[in-house]
């Protein structure tokens, strides 16, 4: 599986490929910015998207994966998000996202997050 992760916090990135690496799942790369994320999608078709919400860039997590859907790409996402809001996860409901895991994310619920993406196949 090709995972994308767009997250603008460079530790939690990092920490996230060695999670996904040892899962023996591959990284297609890590990108910081709503646009970026969008761009890499199309180039190179992920099998998953780790999808943080607050980007460094004016459009948000949630706002790049319904511009992906608007374009017909329904490549499964994760949203992975310190906001535990009702508003942000309502906003999220549109994106038909796999889970919605909020900040500090640790390994088993990861692992837990991405079998879930098999079982919707």
């Amino acid at each position: 599986m090709n995972i994308l992760i767009v997250e603008d916090d460079k530790v939690l990135s990092l920490l996230l490929t060695k999670m996904i690496e040892k899962l023996s799942l591959n990284v297609l790369g890590s990108v910081t910015r709503a646009d970026t994320a969008i761009s890499v999608v199309k180039e190179q078709n992920p099998d998953l998207i780790l999808m943080d919400i607050m980007l460094e860039d004016a459009m948000d997590g949630i706002d790049a994966v319904l511009e992906l859907r608007k374009i017909d790409i329904h490549t499964p996402v994760i949203f992975i998000t310190g906001n535990s809001d009702t508003y942000n996860k309502s906003r999220a409901s549109a994106t038909n996202y796999i889970d919605y895991l909020i900040k500090p994310v640790n390994f088993e619920e990861l692992k837990h997050s991405i079998a879930k993406v098999d079982q919707k196949k």
